[in-house]
C-alpha cells in the first residue's frame, strides 16, 4: 500500500527550495512535502533553551526524508529532519543516535543530536518522526552535488578514507546488536552468510512488505543468476570480516569539509541513517562504489576514477592497513555490496511511494545492473586494477 501524496502547504513552496535529487537526476515534485515554518516552530518549542525560530535557510534536495537548516533568533543553526513513520520510527532513530553518541565519546567529529524536554532524541508527531541536530562545523562543499558523484579532488578521497578508518576504530568497541529490520538500511545479513540462498529467503520473508514487492519480479532466479556466483567468490574470506557497526552511506555529501579546495580535510561526519552492524570491508566497498564509479553518467559512459580509489584506500590504510584476506574480500564484495540496500530500495519505491520508474531503476539498473557491469570489460578492468595495486604494494 503506497503512502498518500501529502501536498505541501502554500507557505512551503519557497523560492529557494531546491529540486529533489532522484535516481535519474532532479525533479520539481517531491516525494515528501517540504517542512514548513509552523512545523519547525512546534517542534522546537519542545526543546529547552532554544531561541524562537528566525528563518528556514535551506531545504535539503536529498530523497527519503525532508530536512531543513533552521536558524533561531540567537544566531544559532539547527538541522531538522523529518521521516515518515513507515521509514523510521522513534525506536529506529534511537538506534542511530546511540551509535552517534558512542562515536562522539571516542572523539570522532559527529553532529550533536538534541534531546527534548522529555529526554527524547526522536520525536513522533502523527505520521512523522523528527530529529534535531546542532549545526556542525565545516563547509558543506558537496551540498549541490548528487549523492553518488565523484569527489572534487583525489585529496578529498584520501581524507575521506582516513576518516572512515577513524570511524571504524572508534566503532570497534560498540557492542549494540544489529538494527531491527526496517526499510532502507545498509545490511550485510545476506551477503555475510555462507548460505546465500537460505539467508536471502529468510531475510526477505521476515519483511512482508519487501516480500510482496519482490514477488512482482522473478527475484529468486535473477539473484541466483546474477548475485550468487559473485557471492561464492566472497565466501572463503567471510571468516576474516569482523562484525562492526559502520556508517553504511559513505559519500562526499555526507561529510563536511574544511573548504572545497584541493587538500581540504573532513571536518564532520553526517547522516547515519543507513548505519548498521556490517563490517569494515563492507563500508570501504560502499565508499568506492558510491564515490569513485560515476553510475549517474549514461550507461555506456560509466567512468571509474582510479586515482580516487587509490587515494581513498591509501588514506584508509594509513591508519588501518587491510590484511590480505580483507583485501581479497574487498575485491570479491565490490560487485555485490549494494545488494541488500538495492532490494530495500525496491520496497521503498514500490510499497511506500508507488513509483514504477523508481522500482525499475532500483531493480534493473541498480540491483542487477551494477553487478552485471562488473562482469563486463570495464568492471573486470577495475577488479584487475585493485589486485595489481595490491601486488605493487607488496613488492614495494
Amino acid at each position: 500500500m503506497t503512502h498518500e501524496k501529502h501536498a505541501a502547504p502554500p507557505d512551503a513552496a519557497l523560492p529557494n527550495a531546491p529540486l529533489q535529487f532522484t535516481v535519474d537526476g532532479e525533479k520539481a515534485e517531491r516525494d515528501w512535502p517540504l517542512i514548513t515554518r509552523d512545523e519547525v516552530e512546534r517542534l522546537l518549542a519542545g526543546y529547552a533553551d532554544l531561541a524562537p525560530l528566525a528563518k528556514i535557510a535551506w531545504h535539503s534536495p536529498r530523497p527519503f526524508s525532508a530536512a531543513v537548516l533552521a536558524h533561531t533568533l540567537d544566531g544559532r543553526a539547527w538541522f531538522v529532519k523529518r521521516h515518515h513513520a513507515r521509514l523510521r520510527s522513534a525506536a529506529g532513530l534511537a538506534e542511530e543516535h546511540g551509535f552517534i553518541a558512542h562515536l562522539r565519546s571516542r572523539g570522532l567529529p559527529v553532529a550533536d543530536v538534541l534531546a527534548d524536554r522529555a529526554g527524547r532524541t526522536a520525536i513522533t508527531h502523527g505520521d512523522w518522526t523528527w530529529e534535531v541536530h546542532a549545526s556542525a562545523p565545516g563547509m558543506d562543499a558537496y551540498r549541490g552535488v548528487m549523492s553518488w558523484k565523484p569527489f572534487f579532488h583525489a585529496s578529498h578521497a584520501w581524507s575521506a578514507g582516513r576518516t572512515l578508518a577513524r570511524l571504524h576504530q572508534a566503532s570497534a568497541d560498540y557492542a549494540a546488536p544489529a538494527r531491527a529490520l526496517q526499510p532502507l538500511l545498509s545490511s550485510f545479513r545476506v551477503l555475510g552468510s555462507a548460505d546465500f540462498g537460505g539467508a536471502l529467503e529468510q531475510w526477505v520473508q521476515a519483511q512482508p512488505a519487501l516480500a510482496r514487492s519482490l514477488d512482482k519480479h522473478n527475484w529468486r532466479a535473477d539473484l541466483q543468476e546474477t548475485i550468487a556466483p559473485a557471492h561464492a567468490r566472497l565466501v572463503p574470506f567471510l571468516p576474516a570480516l569482523r562484525p562492526l557497526w559502520t556508517h553504511g552511506d559513505w559519500h562526499a555529501s555526507n561529510l563536511l569539509w574544511t573548504d572545497a579546495t584541493p587538500g581540504a580535510q573532513v571536518r564532520t561526519v553526517l547522516d547515519f541513517g543507513l548505519s548498521d552492524r556490517t563490517c569494515a570491508v563492507y563500508d570501504i566497498a560502499l565508499a568506492i562504489e558510491r564515490n569513485a564509479i560515476d553510475w549517474l553518467a549514461a550507461p555506456a559512459n560509466v567512468t571509474v576514477h582510479y586515482d580516487h580509489i587509490g587515494a581513498l584506500l591509501d588514506g584508509y590504510e594509513s591508519l588501518a592497513p587491510l590484511s590480505e584476506a580483507e583485501y581479497e574480500a574487498l575485491i570479491a564484495l565490490l560487485p555485490i555490496v549494494h545488494t541488500e540496500f538495492a532490494l530495500l530500495e525496491v520496497e521503498y519505491f514500490d510499497a511506500i511511494l508507488g513509483d514504477e520508474t523508481g522500482v525499475a531503476a532500483a531493480y534493473d539498473g541498480y540491483l542487477l545492473g551494477h553487478t552485471r557491469w562488473f562482469a563486463q570489460d570495464e568492471g573486470q578492468r577495475l577488479l584487475r586494477w585493485l589486485r595489481t595495486r595490491r601486488s605493487k604494494e607488496s613488492n614495494a
